[in-house]
């Protein structure tokens, strides 16, 4: 028997199915994995032999071997063997140049079939097949061997290796934290856990480790960070499900400005170690405050990969006698625009779609201005502005003849988000990224504090309520009346900006995180304005309050999302491509068929009864 290679060498093979070169000819190998193709044209039997490390073609000849012929012969698409022979180079004109095996073949003399296998549900040997998601994920265990998903599942490893070994060449200290926690309130629904020892009572499934990581820097770690695994019932979308995995740091002792020096040193290293083909765009990464990343992009994840950037028209716009313009600027509202090349001699039909577009992200409307070959405008509000005043809205857009200006009046923030909107979708149509395997990281940071909660008459964190206020600004924590637990939208901490920062890779948000408040009366200061009062901040904050009177350090952090990271990496649209078994975008597991009815006895000893709900949605069939 041949001798073993080192690596994925075991008794059943000794060398990789992806493994074997030219320069192995006239040595013997034994290969073990799964018939991925097999030919049989009659005395010779040409069998392809995949592992997770590539194919080897195995040549089974009859007038040499019949027995193992006879064997061959039975054998069909994913059956498991075992093949054992010598290795030879392929006859000149036969080599595969898209296999790295593609030069030699392995000439069977020892064939053993190890499990059979029934007709998959699917094609695993053909790359581009056209395959229903809801299949895909009921038998996920056969997706999994496609080569698309193995290979991003490989490249998800090698992400969470080199987070591993960065963060403790600086000092970090992994540390589990537990699933089973307290409810707190995080922005979603907690899923939650019913004590079996202690009745009436629950346990919540963590949204984060929030508390927890705090309370370590109380503790004394100065640095930690673990890769966590956190759940929100929630309604899923493309880049969010209610499982999800995230890398968790926390540092004591440190600014914001050396939480964020570390986090992007850390991404460098992580990406050029992981996906060293992909070039990082600029390194030290642009750095934006919200208000410049949303009047310049109209995000506070912009993707800087292009240009289309927005424009303020408010200067322009004034006094034009176009009514739309002259009464939204009156009311405190903004008029923004953006030109977008070489569309300006877009169709009717293509501009009514852009209005409705807008008008579903929430505008009431959008206006357009062509900007002619020769200077001149075309446009529904021309006979308004005057061709003159149409020349200078289209400048001050930064239009050249050729381009389409669009504009949108609106509140502000929603008339940039509505053309940021648009400006990604345009960008794709148009093809304006240069370079698709660009990585572009940016930070984005100084995100107002609150955000007022109109139905509940209260101040919302705009990322979590522990997050710190910006030094020159905390004065502004107060109510306009005085009294904390009388809130109104305008109070003074509506204008506070607070220590957050976030950082986005090619205009999907990476993570975000926050220098946290460790002064026991801002932080309580902070809660009241949300609405808490002393009841209820100890009922739900009472340890990290508590905590709070032992000296806590100085301390901030970061959350990324794996999931996404991963997706960004691989060129992938859905999260559910990179994670292993995936729940459908309505919560449900179509390969173990969870959730599923509780067993009557399970709910008896936990002192539960199941209550009918009106109108509940029958099984989930899809994603």
């Amino acid at each position: 028997m041949p001798q073993p290679a080192p690596g994925l060498a075991t008794s059943y093979r000794t060398h990789s199915a992806g493994q074997l070169r030219a320069s192995d000819a006239g040595s013997k190998a034994r290969l073990a994995g799964w018939i991925h193709r097999r030919r049989d044209l009659g005395q010779l039997i040409f069998l392809d032999v995949r592992d997770r490390e590539g194919i080897t073609q195995v040549v089974v000849d009859r007038a040499e071997r019949p027995e193992v012929h006879a064997t061959a012969s039975r054998l069909r698409t994913e059956f498991t063997v075992s093949v054992e022979g010598d290795v030879a180079r392929r006859l000149a004109g036969t080599e595969n140049p898209k296999l790295p095996t593609g030069e030699i073949e392995l000439r069977a003399s020892e064939l053993t079939i190890l499990s059979e296998s029934k007709t998959p549900p699917f094609p695993i040997n053909e790359p581009g097949a056209s395959i229903d998601e809801s299949l895909r994920l009921k038998f996920r265990y056969l997706d999994l061997r496609r080569e698309a998903m193995r290979d991003r599942l490989r490249l998800r490893s090698r992400l969470l290796r080199a987070i591993s070994d960065v963060h403790h060449a600086h000092g970090f200290v992994e540390v589990e934290t537990p699933l089973l926690i307290k409810s707190t309130p995080e922005g979603a629904r907690d899923f939650i856990v019913p004590s079996r020892q202690q009745p009436g009572t629950v346990y919540a499934l963590p949204q984060s480790p929030q508390q927890l990581k705090q309370l370590l820097m109380v503790g004394g770690l100065e640095r930690y960070f673990q890769i966590a695994h956190c759940m929100r019932d929630e309604d899923s979308r493309a880049d969010r499900g209610p499982e999800f995995t995230q890398l968790d740091l926390e540092m004591s002792f440190v600014s914001q400005d050396d939480v964020m020096s570390f986090v992007e040193t850390m991404i460098v290293e992580v990406s050029r170690a992981v996906v060293p083909d992909r070039p990082i765009r600029e390194a030290p990464f642009p750095r934006f405050t919200y208000r410049e990343a949303l009047d310049r992009f109209g995000s506070d994840k912009p993707d800087v990969r292009y240009g289309m950037e927005l424009r303020d028209l408010g200067e322009v716009a004034a006094g034009s006698g176009f009514r739309v313009f002259d009464e939204t600027l009156a009311q405190g509202g903004r008029v923004f625009g953006l030109a977008v090349p070489g569309m300006g001699g877009a169709s009717r039909s293509e501009t009514d779609a852009l209005v409705e577009r807008a008008k579903k992200a929430g505008a009431k409307g959008l206006v357009h201005l062509a900007v002619e070959p020769d200077g001149s405008v075309r446009s529904p509000i021309e006979k308004f502005l005057g061709q003159e005043r149409a020349q200078q809205v289209v400048a001050a857009a930064g239009a050249s003849p050729g381009d389409l200006v669009l504009a949108v009046a609106d509140r502000d923030v929603l008339a940039q988000e509505v053309l940021g909107e648009l400006r990604v979708e345009l960008a794709e149509r148009l093809g304006l990224v240069a370079d698709p395997r660009e990585l572009s990281y940016v930070w984005v940071h100084d995100f107002p504090m609150y955000q007022w909660d109109e139905e509940n008459a209260r101040w919302d964190a705009t990322h979590n309520p522990f997050s710190g206020v910006l030094p020159e600004d905390e004065e502004l924590l107060v109510t306009a009346s005085g009294d904390p637990s009388q809130p109104s939208r305008e109070d003074p901490a509506g204008t506070a900006r607070a220590l957050q920062h976030d950082v986005a890779l090619n205009g999907w948000e990476l993570g975000g995180g926050s220098i946290r408040i460790h002064r026991r009366e801002l932080l309580q200061r902070s809660f009241a304005l949300m609405g808490l009062s002393d009841a209820q901040m100890r009922d739900k904050f009472g340890t990290l309050l508590e905590a709070f009177d032992y000296g806590p350090p100085p301390h901030g952090g970061i959350a990324l999302g794996i999931d996404r990271w991963t997706a960004l990496l691989t060129d992938q649209r859905n999260i559910r491509e990179v994670m292993a078994f995936p729940k459908t975008g309505t919560g449900s597991d179509l390969m173990l068929g969870a959730p599923s009815p509780a067993d009557p006895a399970q709910l008896a000893e936990l002192g539960l009864q199941p209550v009918p709900r009106a109108g509940r949605p029958g099984a989930d069939s899809g994603t």
